[in-house]
């Protein structure tokens, strides 16, 4: 573990202007180009046989891809990291990296859904088994872990955002010999560091928190040059899900401003989770942000989370009546979102696997974004006066 470790260090190295820039630019430019040439025979040769570390064709290294992957990984405290297309392309080629058929792997509950389908559907033709548990047990945890091949986490889990002892966890796979890996999207790494708590990879959709903006769909892996490399050889060149040079170049753009952006969301979600607890049209607020302590390794919450409205509010009225929260999916932008729970319930794919997130159909998530927190709650308040009966 890197106790010593701190983000918000690391962060004020990433916003420092690097004179390595082309041209001494401010911003760095972008490398658009689908390949690279090479000087002479002996230097191609030299590039393919790996004894030179250079740039052949961009779907394999690419150098703006390959400044935000740096980026990324000092954020992580982890020694290295790799970009994809979308956050489900990180996760799918983390986990075909480790797995093989008849594996067994180790799932915290409530995953991400797509996640959970990954699990469910392609994995399930390849014969690897999945056992979910309640991360909150440990000792549930410990006796699931023997024979697993991988221990796949969140922390805070999906819509009911259950929070873990990420340490303990880590420590518990270690010790049955299982790899451990985290989707830290949520918290961010200004608000968890999984590597300094033991965990081995550390994924994220770059499309949330680490672009910002809502304008750049993307997938990263951080964690040690072994492992890293391993994904890199076995999964990533031929499952072609390949950050592109300009969602490098946005994301490089987000990561600068990332501690700014997190602080705000959380200082907003706070203060609008504790008035939803409040509020007589809500039964349950699901939010780590009101505990009385977040547990070991969370030093922050980020502005995702879901409410419960109580019987006799039509979820329907409040979500139309609402208008700086918008209906959409994803979350980590500027913008506040709002998904209803019973929408996700009547998604067609694989029928009933959304009650496997804990998702009531009286439940709502909303993503609280940058717009003002008086201003979101005179919405909302608007909202349930309008659908209340």
């Amino acid at each position: 573990m890197n106790d010593g470790f701190d983000p918000l260090e690391q962060a004020s190295l990433i916003v420092a202007h690097d004179e390595n820039n082309a041209y001494d630019a401010v911003v760095p430019p972008i490398v658009q180009t689908s390949l690279f040439t090479f000087t002479d025979y002996d230097d191609m040769v030299a590039s393919y046989r790996g004894e030179k570390v250079r740039p052949i064709y961009t779907r394999g290294l690419n150098p703006t891809v390959r400044m935000f992957e740096e980026m990324l990984a000092k954020l992580e405290g982890a020694e290295d990291a790799l970009g994809f297309a979308s956050g489900m392309s990180a996760i799918s080629s983390t986990v075909l990296s480790f797995v093989a058929p008849g594996d067994r792997i180790v799932a915290v509950r409530h995953v991400y859904p797509d996640a959970y389908r990954l699990f469910g559907t392609l994995l399930k033709r390849m014969n690897v088994e999945v056992t979910y548990v309640d991360g909150r047990d440990e000792a549930q945890v410990a006796r699931a872990l023997p024979g697993a091949k991988l221990f796949y986490m969140e922390s805070p889990t999906s819509w009911v955002m259950e929070t873990h002892d990420v340490a303990a966890l880590a420590t518990l796979a270690r010790s049955h010999g299982v790899l451990s890996v985290i989707d830290n999207s949520w918290a961010s790494p200004i608000f968890q560091q999984p590597i300094a708590l033991g965990v081995d990879l550390v994924i994220h959709s770059a499309s949330k928190y680490l672009g910002g903006h809502s304008d750049v769909v993307a997938g990263v892996v951080a964690g040690s040059k072994a492992l890293i490399g391993r994904i890199r050889a076995e999964a990533y060149p031929y499952l072609g899900g390949k950050l592109s040079p300009f969602d490098a170049w946005l994301l490089i753009r987000g990561l600068r401003t990332l501690p700014i952006r997190m602080k705000a969301h959380e200082r907003s979600a706070v203060e609008i989770a504790r008035r939803l607890q409040a509020h007589g049209d809500v039964e349950t607020v699901c939010y780590p942000g009101l505990a009385n302590r977040l547990p070991p390794g969370l030093t922050g919450t980020s502005g995702l989370f879901s409410f419960i409205v109580r019987e006799g509010v039509n979820v329907r009225t409040f979500c139309d009546t609402l208008q700086l929260f918008k209906l959409g999916v994803s979350w980590g932008g500027h913008e506040s979102l709002i998904v209803p729970g019973e929408v996700v319930l009547s998604q067609k794919a694989q029928p009933n696997s959304a009650q496997a997130f804990g998702i009531s159909a009286r439940s709502v998530r909303v993503h609280i974004g940058l717009e003002g927190t008086e201003a979101l709650w005179s919405d909302l308040e608007a909202a349930f006066a309008a659908a209340s009966d």
